[in-house]
């Protein structure tokens, strides 16, 4: 309705630049306000004509003849792009149509075609593609009267300039979005790699310290036995086999100092179990290992986790130095279990040789 009104407006103002008579601008009024009407049966494409054929019965009803009806159906077609006209009115018509062009307000109303467009087809077109269609549209496009070159070309010309500036803008734009969408897709990925590593990095730590428990669990099972057989067995031949006292207190000393180091690899150490306030709103207490807040009320445990979900960055930096102190307390386990390891290894070997020894040269007298 606002375009139509828009085309009257200007079939007027041109039509009295041009002394046209009475009669010519009531057909100028009547297919600028009717070249549109072929939208209300849904057609997009070829509404001039559809436009025209509705006008036919309408204009008869109101009493004109058929020339100038005729006459109205050839303006009305004169305005399918791309425009022809052959006479005056026709080319008053086409100007008066795509006066918009010109307008202070085109990018507005371009940007309502573009809707209306949309709506009537199923494709999409991006503001940038919009943009560059109307650019093309009006390189392609010339004013037919001399009256619309005069004074409408400039405020085309000026619009043109200003939609090349509004394609570089929509242009950035786009290209800021895209790279802003690849950002953020590199920024997931990446923070998917980093939750991958820190799931597979304490996984990892966790099967070691398990392995490490296992290795000292069979150390301290393998000597509690020797230690139980050797000392029953001792207490019964001490006195017919005296010199088998050394060797034997060799190996139950072995054995016990091998437990104590394996004992000592499995043995929890517990912190003081507190994570103040003033430490999480510093972002330097870990609450992602029991023994810093198992003495916490659970009120400030939760609030602290809330702040902990929140920061990304203490977030991380309690996942690492969770890390961190896991690979220290593994350390210690496997420096314990190796001289566990070590000590059961020499010792054991060192009691066999004994034995043996003492059974070469005492056995015989014995005897």
């Amino acid at each position: 309705m606002d375009h139509s009104l828009q085309i009257v407006k200007k079939v007027a103002e041109i039509g009295e630049h041009y002394k046209l008579s009475t009669q010519e601008k009531e057909d100028l009024f009547f297919a600028g306000w009717m070249h549109d009407i072929g939208y209300w049966e849904g057609k997009g494409e070829g509404h001039e004509l559809k436009g025209s054929e509705m006008a036919q019965d309408y204009l008869i009803e109101l009493g004109l003849s058929q020339e100038r009806v005729d006459r109205i159906k050839s303006l009305i077609l004169a305005t399918k792009i791309p425009q022809n006209p052959h006479n005056l009115l026709e080319e008053i018509i086409c100007d008066a149509d795509l006066f918009h062009l010109s307008s202070e307000r085109f990018f507005e109303q371009t940007l309502l075609l573009k809707k209306e467009k949309a709506n009537l087809s199923s494709e999409k077109t991006s503001l940038s593609d919009w943009l560059k269609q109307s650019r093309l549209f009006m390189l392609a496009h010339h004013y037919h009267t001399d009256y619309a070159k005069t004074y409408f070309q400039p405020g085309k010309e000026a619009n043109l300039e200003s939609i090349e500036m509004k394609i570089k803008e929509a242009e950035a734009h786009s290209k800021a979005k895209s790279e802003g969408k690849k950002k953020d897709k590199n920024k997931k990925k990446s923070e998917r790699g980093i939750e991958t590593m820190f799931r597979i990095t304490s996984k990892n730590h966790l099967a070691l310290s398990a392995l490490a428990d296992n290795k000292a669990n069979i150390m301290i099972s393998v000597n509690s036995i020797i230690i139980s057989i050797v000392v029953a067995v001792f207490i019964r031949i001490i006195e017919e086999f005296p010199y088998y006292l050394i060797p034997t207190l060799m190996l139950i000393t072995t054995c016990l100092i091998a437990m104590v180091f394996a004992i000592l690899a499995t043995r929890p150490n517990v912190t003081n179990g507190i994570v103040t306030k003033e430490d999480i709103r510093n972002k330097k207490g870990n609450l992602l290992y029991f023994g810093n807040f198992h003495e916490m009320t659970y009120p400030d445990y939760k609030e602290g986790m809330h702040v902990l979900m929140e920061n990304g960055t203490y977030l991380y930096d309690s996942m690492i130095t969770d890390i961190y102190n896991l690979g220290i307390v593994l350390a210690k386990k496997y420096v314990l279990l190796r001289k566990c390891y070590n000590i059961f290894m020499f010792g054991f070997v060192l009691s066999v040789i004994s034995f043996l020894i003492a059974t070469y040269i005492f056995e015989p007298v014995a005897n």
